[in-house]
């Protein structure tokens, strides 16, 4: 079927995020030390927690608590968060500038991202509010890859599955869209994502 909605994430395909511009090789003592924070400490689920909703202040007080030896980095997480936001993903924004100007196309974003600190990119980016609608986890109380979130977008919007396009840079998150008839692209790079749209003559 043709496509006439295109659905995005946001972070590590539109825009920059990366906890490792706060977390450098020289903020912890070793290398050891920095893996062993984000694998056992500040994890992926942990953060995810956020995402689908729990309060950024309930989480890290109950981080400190359980890991008191940890407190600073702990509080750096969100304490420095905008330090982790950089610039937009500028080659990508010109493809989805492209896509916008022609008309052709629905344009959405599913995020997972906490609701208070997406407000933050809101004021910082103005193409954020390109979009025809958005479904962000933080303010769904849910999040990817769940199917009742991606749900919630097709429902709102009166979106046919069949008829989306759905674009991710985390593969699970891919393969979900998948299990719900959405034909996806797993997102590397700009230049990967424009030959994947002339593939499918998108572009």
């Amino acid at each position: 079927m043709e496509i006439k909605a295109i659905i995005w994430d946001l972070g590590g395909v539109l825009i920059d995020w990366n906890p490792k511009y706060v977390f450098t090789e020289t903020y912890f003592e070793s290398a050891e030390k920095r893996d062993y924070f984000f694998t056992h400490i500040c994890t992926n689920d942990w953060n995810e927690e956020q995402d689908a909703g729990r309060s950024i202040v309930e989480a890290t007080q109950e981080l400190v608590a359980a890991h008191p030896g940890w407190e600073k980095a702990i509080r750096d997480y969100y304490g420095r968060w905008t330090e982790m936001l950089k610039s937009p993903i500028y080659d990508t924004v010109e493809i989805f500038r492209h896509l916008k100007d022609s008309n052709k196309y629905k344009l959405y974003a599913l995020t997972n991202w906490q609701a208070n600190l997406f407000d933050i990119a809101l004021v910082r980016y103005d193409f954020l509010h390109w979009f025809d609608g958005r479904v962000v986890s933080g303010e769904e109380k849910t999040r990817k890859p769940f199917p009742e979130f991606y749900q919630r977008l097709l429902t709102r919007y009166n979106i046919n599955p069949a008829e989306a396009l759905f674009i991710d840079d985390n593969l699970r998150n891919v393969k979900a869209a998948e299990d719900l008839g959405i034909k996806s692209i797993h997102f590397q790079s700009p230049e990967q994502l424009k030959q994947e749209f002339r593939n499918i003559s998108v572009f």
